[in-house]
């Protein structure tokens, strides 16, 4: 049976099949959604996208044989004009992260309404992001963390001898360098913590588990 011009085509990919019948009969009645393929796992989605060629594939990110993301992955590194639109319960960072990072336009949760649903299909089938609010919260989040900080081990020696409260020339001596390197090691020290003072920074390294706590 040929596709019907105008209607958005998907495969539907998920390995509850009480779950992948009920997505099949809910966008089934959609007119402007035509479901050209099912399957049950990550390795069937990729091979349904390679001979079936849809706008959008639909796929759950938990699944056996192959995940939702390695066949998002998969789906992106053949180069193909199939969107990735991931619709599953799980909304942790790594998850969105891993299917993002693997080329998926789109990323829902499965309480999402119906018209969510049919409007995130035609956003993802003209290439346009799709995220469920509470996703685009969590990414939001994670992007205005302050960027993780590390140190080097000269720099962490230097502000562990700080913490044990000596002086500029007595971590030279511990560390049996000068005293103007300690004192460049502090600035960078400061710098990446964005501090001021000997006293902030080891607070600051205590608080972001930089310094052993004694």
């Amino acid at each position: 049976m040929g596709s019907v011009p105008g209607r958005v085509r998907i495969v539907v990919v998920d390995d509850h099949t009480v779950m992948r019948a009920g997505l099949v009969a809910l966008l089934s009645s959609e007119p402007t959604v035509e479901i050209v393929g099912e399957g049950g796992d990550g390795r069937a989605a990729v091979e349904l996208v390679a001979r079936l060629r849809p706008d959008v594939a639909l796929l759950d990110l938990r699944m056996p044989v192959l995940d939702g993301a390695s066949a998002t992955a998969e789906i992106t590194a053949a180069r193909s004009a199939t969107r990735v639109l991931i619709l599953t319960t799980y909304d942790t960072d790594e998850e969105i992260e891993r299917a993002v990072e693997a080329g998926a336009i789109g990323y829902l949760l499965k309480d999402t309404t119906r018209e969510r649903l049919v409007d995130a299909i035609h956003s993802a089938a003209r290439g346009e992001t799709v995220l469920a609010p509470r996703v685009a919260e969590r990414l939001v989040a994670r992007l205005r963390r302050p960027a993780p900080v590390a140190l080097t081990a000269r720099e962490t020696e230097v502000l562990t001898a700080v913490a044990d409260g000596l002086s500029n020339v007595e971590i030279g001596r511990r560390l049996v360098i000068a005293e103007a390197t300690v004192k460049t090691h502090l600035l960078r020290i400061f710098a990446k913590l964005d501090v001021n003072d000997r006293t902030h920074a080891v607070v600051t390294a205590l608080d972001r588990g930089l310094l052993d706590r004694r």
